[in-house]
């Protein structure tokens, strides 16, 4: 499976290129590109929202995509359009199909379900994306099929290697994309450590952030 077009800046930045390029959660964006067709945001947290990485990428075409519950929040920044969502909705935009479903935390509260926060499932071409946001292993994540998953490894905010495994381990993609480690929290070796640990080996590690 070609690869070339994802892109990890850190944390859980990415950029997708499909007919439409597409952004997750940009954060420490250097370079000014006005290149987004689409920005998807997770969750409100500092790495997640970063407004000045916003403005590198956004042009006058932008959609804006994120959950309802940071309405106020996206608003202040000027978008062509803006999408609020919850989880479990279903739109499609420009021929991209895209799911949401819940991202949260089971036991701790940095990211506490009754937030409605964010992950995506993005489908083109008969692949499926999925974008997991700041979670840990849920019953809802457990339920995504997709071939290519974005998954955060770091612990403490989110799931940690071990949990990660036990989610991908029952998910079963072609391809897991660690993210949301070696930088604030969790070691760079982490993404590593994931691969050492999957019993599957038909599932492929890809490790894109270092």
């Amino acid at each position: 499976m070609n690869l070339d077009n994802i892109e990890i800046n850190t944390q859980s930045s990415i950029k997708l290129k499909l007919e439409k390029t597409l952004y997750f959660d940009p954060f420490k964006i250097e370079e000014s590109t006005h290149d987004a067709d689409i920005i998807f945001i997770t969750h409100e947290h500092y790495d997640h929202f970063d407004p000045e990485s916003i403005s590198k990428i956004k042009n006058d075409n932008t959609i804006v995509v994120g959950p309802k519950s940071m309405e106020d929040i996206i608003g202040n920044i000027e978008f062509k359009d803006y999408i609020y969502l919850n989880p479990n909705e279903e739109i499609n935009i420009a021929g991209i199909n895209i799911k949401t479903i819940p991202a949260y935390n089971n036991e701790k509260n940095f990211h506490p379900r009754e937030n409605n926060w964010l992950g995506y499932i993005i489908s083109y071409n008969s692949i499926l994306y999925y974008i997991a946001g700041d979670t840990d292993k849920t019953k809802e994540n457990e339920t995504v099929k997709c071939d290519i998953a974005f998954v955060p490894i770091g612990g403490y905010y989110t799931m940690d290697v071990n949990e990660a495994t036990k989610l991908l381990e029952i998910m079963n993609p072609k391809v897991v994309i660690p993210i949301h480690y070696g930088s604030i929290v969790g070691d760079k070796e982490f993404g590593r450590e994931l691969k050492d640990n999957l019993i599957n080996s038909d599932i492929e590690v890809v490790e894109k952030l270092f």
